[in-house]
Parts: C-alpha cells; sequence; structure tokens
C-alpha cells in the first residue's frame, strides 16, 4: 500500500513537471487538420461511449449533446441518427466540412455575430450545429445549455495551464440534468509530453469536485502497437461520468 501510494505520488509529480508547461498554439491544431496528422480522429463510434451510453442517457429521449473540440467524431452522427441533437465547437473548418460531408450530410453556412469570424454550421435536418470558432469564444449564451456531454480528446487536448478555465466552461454548459461523460489517458509523461496529455483521477477531482459529483465507470487498457512510436509502454483509458452536485 505505501509503495503504491508513493507510485501514484511520484507519477503525479513526474507529469506536473513533464507536461505543465506544454503549450500547443491553435494554429498547431489547425495545421494538423491541414495536413492530414489527425491520429486522435477514430473511423469507428468510440466503444466506451457505446458502452455506457445508457448511464448517459437514463431513458431520456431527444438529448441534447455537447461535444468540446469535436473534430469530424462520427459519435455525433451516431448520436443525431438515435434521436437526438448535437452541437460541437472546433476550431477547423476543414475538419467541420470533412464531418458532413463524409457522412453525406448537406448542411447550411451561417456567420455567427456574437463570436467574431465565428461561423456555424448546420445539417439540413437541424440535428447537428457544429461551430467553428476558440471554444474559449463559445458560451451558454450562444447556444444554452445541453443534458448530455461526450469529453474524449478535448480535456486531454487542451494545455494542461488552461484546464481551470476550461473546466469552468463546461460546467456553465451543464444544464441541471447533464450528464457529462469524460474521457482521460493515462501513462507515463517523463516518456511523453503530449498531446494527448496525461490526465490524472486526482486532475478530474481537482477540476470538476467542487460543482460535480463524479463516477469513474470503466478503465481499459487502451496500449496499441502505435503508441510505441510515442515512446510509452502503457496506456490506460478512463471514462468518468459527471454530475453537478444537488441532483
Amino acid at each position: 500500500l505505501v509503495f503504491a501510494v508513493n507510485t501514484s505520488f511520484t507519477l503525479k509529480v513526474v507529469a506536473m513537471a513533464a507536461q505543465k508547461d506544454r503549450v500547443m498554439a491553435l494554429s498547431e491544431w489547425e495545421d494538423r487538420w491541414q495536413e492530414g496528422r489527425i491520429g486522435f480522429h477514430q473511423l469507428h463510434v468510440h466503444r466506451m461511449l457505446k458502452t455506457n451510453i445508457d448511464k448517459v442517457l437514463c431513458g431520456r429521449k431527444d438529448v441534447r449533446f455537447f461535444f468540446p473540440l469535436c473534430g469530424k467524431a462520427i459519435d455525433m452522427k451516431w448520436l443525431a441518427d438515435m434521436g437526438h441533437s448535437v452541437v460541437g465547437v472546433e476550431l477547423s473548418q476543414k475538419a467541420i466540412k470533412q464531418f458532413f460531408e463524409e457522412n453525406n450530410l448537406s448542411y447550411s453556412e451561417e456567420s455567427v455575430p456574437a463570436i467574431p469570424g465565428g461561423k456555424m454550421f448546420k445539417s439540413s435536418d437541424g440535428k447537428i450545429s457544429l461551430y467553428q470558432c476558440s471554444f474559449y469564444d463559445f458560451s451558454s449564451s450562444i447556444a444554452g445549455q445541453f443534458g448530455g456531454i461526450w469529453d474524449r480528446g478535448a480535456l486531454v487536448a487542451i494545455n494542461p495551464c488552461d484546464r481551470q478555465r476550461y473546466a469552468a466552461l463546461i460546467v456553465t454548459l451543464m444544464d441541471k440534468d447533464c450528464r457529462y461523460l469524460l474521457d482521460t489517458l493515462l501513462y507515463n509523461p517523463e516518456l511523453y509530453g503530449g498531446p494527448p496529455f496525461f490526465v490524472s483521477d486526482e486532475d478530474v477531482r481537482n477540476l470538476f469536485g467542487s460543482a460535480c459529483d463524479i463516477e469513474l465507470l470503466q478503465t481499459e487498457d487502451s496500449f496499441e502497437e502505435r503508441h510505441k512510436s510515442w515512446g510509452l509502454d502503457s496506456l490506460t483509458e478512463k471514462v468518468h461520468l459527471l454530475t453537478l452536485k444537488g441532483n
């Protein structure tokens, strides 16, 4: 037990030292999309979303889902096909257009006066609305609050120094019955500088614990051959369910 505690503490200290000052400019993310360096994109609906969707829905129909840093995740179409509506925020216009084109969805494009330079792309059936802007330019005053959030590849992608700001904004987007599914990654951050970044269970508690109840739903070994090129020898993926306290 003492060894486990000491190991956990050591890993936390290492993570703070190895990644706390790592900063990616928004232009770097845009470059990744332009150059097709999008290894983070998955070709199938995320298995851990499928496994835990009933715990998110709790029998609810027509849930409004929010996807922070949505990319072109096909999870959005999967939920829309189930009868839910989806709002996403993504910096890259290329990612947004590829989402609609690759899923054979017709869409419209309009400016968003509340966001300087912002655009909104909406599917013709109105089920999916994707905002092209910086995440921090988005707010509940633009699109309201949500009954569900799927955070896969968002918290682990933002700069560690921005996490408090990110978490504070996410909480304002949760309606009183919101169920927020959060995906995190654990690995030895001394071996890889990110992104995706190392996010511990303690990080999740520190960021959201004052506003939300947090339940760990699933833990999986997600190490793949491609992660060896990152210099890693292990990768653990976790999914947490967050709900606002008092609900």
